[in-house]
């Protein structure tokens, strides 16, 4: 029998090798391309628990995927596909502050159900209508409301996870007294306890200095929020958050929900150069926005020139959308587009105190000699912010003969140390006039996404990926960022983890991987022991 029969032999759920699937499957909203043997479409938990052992026995691996929405690389495998979407997709509870679902659900549906109760899961990306709950606890994702909520590993509180024995465990906050008892199990399960608690405590020190001093992380594994010794809590959710579906399977995912601000204001700000970004920041953090976006004049043109895919977007008629965007036309008309737009949003329950705080940071701001206005109708402010969000998927959309490149797409440096930084970034960036690039981002973090747009088969390109990634990381690092706030390593960024984090702790990472996952079953190549050299050679043109 070849692999696909002996698979669907063993599954209830579905398995697929038609060229068709795997072409799909071969690529996610990253640079690469990286074909599949077979992908499975598990019909419960079961058939991922048959699907681990399944590899183990035969020496191959799994590598979970959601929405696809992935921008490293990190959903792509050369092996077994595990695709949660089909089947494991139920909403199990939405309770009065929490709720509990399957990988599989896609946020966009998800968002609607929760709304129904008046509730949010604050740390959604800006693909929320693309991505699945699996994807952003394993990306531990993050968007325009970390600012003021933070990231998803806030809010996980408690995983199910099939680890690499084959079976499923419950993974979730422990007090000493609980660990201990886990510790002493003769099992797979109180293996990986004593190991990862042995390793955490034999090197505290390492690990505490290690964590990066940033708002925003997803780089490496979170060795130094497994154990909270203030509380005495131990958890292992906590390194599977953002572990990129290399240690486990996640299986299900509880986590808390909060309830939104009733009213909202948006400050737009219109500048036409960077030279006063560092203090209008400085002007609206004062404030305290619930989020605080960016995006740049390359980003508004593309919004403007493909008006009718916004039109779909946003599911509005097109004499209301073209009245809103009305400003927008007259700015590309005029050739006014200014160089960065800022998007600070002022969230309360009282109407009069939103809209007072996005005056008095609209008065700091305009004493900095930047334009403004501010918008408070619910229309307003999505067009703005659906505008951030779709960047990206416009790029995607139309390249006219390049492609997006995200491969230093999600740097950090603390907000403080934007005056010096940004200069020296557009310095690097200047030595490439021939690459057209969007700048978007979470700018109240200090975390960019700039995405080239290139044309791939030419040959110096890859040349090009390193140089260039090189130079933007080293500058990151010498700021103490991090390489990845949000979208996390996958393909792209793993080989420079060692990079960011240092002999001593990446070796720490490797152990832990190998702590869970003694065969290299889980999305090998990711997070640790990934190299340029491979990425280079799955490049999709």
């Amino acid at each position: 029998m070849d692999l696909k029969q002996e698979l669907q032999a063993l599954l209830k759920g579905d398995v697929a090798d038609d060229e068709n699937t795997l072409e799909r499957y071969s690529k996610d909203a990253s640079l690469f391309e990286v074909k599949p043997r077979v992908v499975v479409f598990p019909k419960d938990v079961e058939d991922i628990k048959k699907l681990v052992v399944f590899a183990k026995e035969k020496g191959l691996s799994v590598t979970a995927r959601g929405g696809g929405s992935d921008m490293t690389g990190g959903s792509l495998t050369e092996s077994i596909v595990l695709d949660t979407t089909k089947y494991l997709n139920q909403i199990k509870e939405i309770g009065k502050d929490f709720a509990v679902v399957e990988p599989g659900v896609f946020y966009r549906d998800f968002e609607k159900e929760a709304e129904k109760k008046n509730l949010l899961f604050p740390s959604f990306p800006a693909s929320k209508d693309l991505c699945s709950w699996g994807g952003m606890v394993a990306n531990n994702a993050g968007g325009e409301k970390t600012l003021d909520y933070g990231k998803t590993e806030k809010y996980v509180e408690g995983l199910k996870v099939v680890l690499a024995d084959g079976n499923e465990y419950v993974v979730k906050p422990f007090s000493k007294q609980e660990l201990d008892a886990k510790v002493s199990q003769n099992d797979f399960e109180g293996e990986v306890y004593r190991k990862i608690w042995g390793l955490v405590e034999a090197n505290k020190a390492a690990i505490a200095n290690a964590k990066p001093n940033v708002s925003k992380n997803s780089a490496g594994y979170a060795l130094w929020n497994a154990w909270d010794e203030e509380r005495q809590v131990f958890n292992l959710a906590k390194l599977f958050v953002g572990s990129q579906g290399t240690l486990g399977i996640i299986t299900e995912i509880k986590v808390r929900l909060v309830v939104p601000q009733k009213h909202a204001s948006l400050l737009v700000m219109f500048l036409p150069t960077l030279d006063p970004l560092v203090e209008t920041i400085q002007a609206v953090l004062k404030q305290n926005p619930e989020t605080f976006e960016s995006y740049d004049n390359h980003t508004m043109n593309l919004a403007v020139r493909f008006f009718f895919d916004f039109l779909k977007i946003m599911k509005a008629n097109i004499v209301s959308l073209a009245f809103r965007f009305l400003p927008e036309f007259l700015m590309v008309l005029r050739g006014g587009v200014p160089k960065l737009i800022l998007l600070a949003e002022f969230t309360e329950d009282s109407e009069e105190e939103a809209k007072r705080k996005a005056e008095q940071a609209q008065k700091e701001v305009t004493a900095l000699g930047v334009k403004t206005r501010i918008a408070s109708s619910k229309g307003e402010i999505e067009k703005y912010l659906t505008i951030r969000r779709q960047s990206f998927s416009l790029l995607r959309k139309h390249p006219h003969g390049l492609r997006t490149a995200p491969f230093i797409d999600d740097i950090i440096v603390r907000p403080e140390y934007l005056e010096e930084f940004l200069p020296k970034l557009n310095a690097i960036l200047a030595q490439y006039p021939d690459i057209i690039y969007t700048i978007a981002g979470h700018v109240g973090d200090g975390n960019f996404h700039i995405i080239p747009l290139m044309d791939l088969k030419k040959p110096f390109s890859k040349d090009l990926l390193k140089e260039l990634s090189e130079k933007v990381f080293a500058l990151t690092l010498k700021f103490k960022g991090s390489l990845t706030a949000e979208h996390n390593d996958g393909i792209i960024r793993t080989p420079f983890v060692k990079d960011m984090f240092g002999e001593e702790v990446y070796k720490l990472f490797e152990q832990t991987k190998h702590i869970f996952d003694p065969q290299n079953i889980f999305n090998p190549g990711k997070k640790v022991n990934g190299t340029w050299d491979y990425a280079m050679s799955h490049l999709a043109a």
